[in-house]
């Protein structure tokens, strides 16, 4: 196909949803209407780097998921209400016009979960398979908003769910650990890892709630939650014991021989949301999870083990130029 003709497969592909679009694929630009405040994120996954192309379990429609999911959990990290989204894609030789129009389908997939319109993007020639993805969202009122910044002495550290399952799944599709897994379990895990969900049902109920700082966790709890304690000013104090782990998460870090506790809270790309309220609010949201409290001191998180004790911990942190030795998620 050409790329007018991938173009057109699109616009057939995609839906319009909600009363925004006023032009989308098909001009040179979208038109949408707005709300008073846009709120907008832009996250690119590339072969070698986020994923590898070449791992049997990971399919293009992985990575049109995968790149979609990851950009629309920053605005649910926001309480934001999704809008529209714009991929890029960088299409190399070999890929091929079914595997382009799957990549869409799968991002079109949780678009529609989403309530939300792919309204346009890009198509490149690529060396290497990329997709960036620009995400809008909208509020009637910026105090609605709930950023990384307002966590209060006294309020608690909160989680959406149980953490470590996708770097459960990382294990399981690099073939460190977890051979003795059931296979629904390990297939549920490396789903984790493949195919996330933006929490925008408990981001809602946070916001109505009244959280006061919201992060989604990307880069692992450590790193996560350092960003609320840094740009609030204040000491996450987090029980290691409290962490929610997803099944299976045990066994993978023992046959790792980790600490299950710390490997949740380092490994990364649950995409569950922390959050910083008064502990009479979080009764409101469903399924929150206590795992620590908001203190006066210094701009760091402390995690606790079971003695009391200290133990410091770190998530993932972005370099520019890292090996490009990649992870398979």
């Amino acid at each position: 196909m050409s790329e007018r003709s991938l173009i057109s497969a699109f616009e057939q592909l995609f839906a319009q949803r909600g009363e925004r679009n006023v032009n989308w694929i098909g001009d040179d630009c979208a038109v949408i209407r707005s709300k008073p405040y846009c709120v907008t994120s832009v996250d690119s996954i590339v072969d070698g780097i986020h994923f590898r192309l070449d791992h049997e379990r990971v399919g293009v429609a992985d990575v049109g998921h995968k790149a979609l999911a990851v950009a629309l959990s920053d605005l649910a990290a926001m309480a934001a209400e999704p809008g529209e989204a714009y991929l890029s894609l960088g299409i190399p030789d070999g890929l091929t016009d079914g595997d382009v129009l799957s990549l869409a389908a799968a991002a079109e997939a949780l678009a529609k979960l989403n309530s939300v319109t792919i309204a346009g993007g890009d198509l490149v020639r690529s060396p290497v398979l990329f997709c960036s993805v620009t995400v809008v969202g909208w509020s009637e009122d910026a105090d609605q908003l709930v950023g990384r910044a307002g966590a209060k002495a006294g309020d608690g550290v909160y989680v959406s769910g149980p953490l470590g399952a996708a770097a459960a799944g990382l294990a399981l599709l690099e073939g460190a650990a977890g051979s003795a897994l059931p296979q629904p379990l390990a297939e549920a895990l490396i789903s984790a890892q493949l195919r996330p969900q933006p929490r925008f049902d408990c981001a809602r109920q946070l916001r109505a709630a009244g959280a006061d700082a919201l992060i989604d966790i990307s880069d692992g709890l450590a790193t996560d939650a350092g960003e609320i304690a840094a740009r609030s000013g204040v000491t996450l104090e987090i029980d290691l014991a409290a962490i929610p782990l997803a099944e299976g998460v045990a066994q993978i870090a023992r046959e790792l021989g980790r600490d299950a506790a710390q490997f949740a809270a380092s490994g990364g790309e649950d995409f569950e949301l922390c959050s910083a309220l008064p502990e009479a609010a979080a009764a409101a949201v469903d399924g929150l999870i206590r795992i620590g409290s908001v203190t006066d001191g210094p701009a760091e998180v402390r995690f606790i083990d079971s003695d009391g004790r200290s133990v410091e911990l770190h998530g993932y942190e972005h370099r520019v130029g890292d090996d490009p030795s990649a992870p398979t998620g």
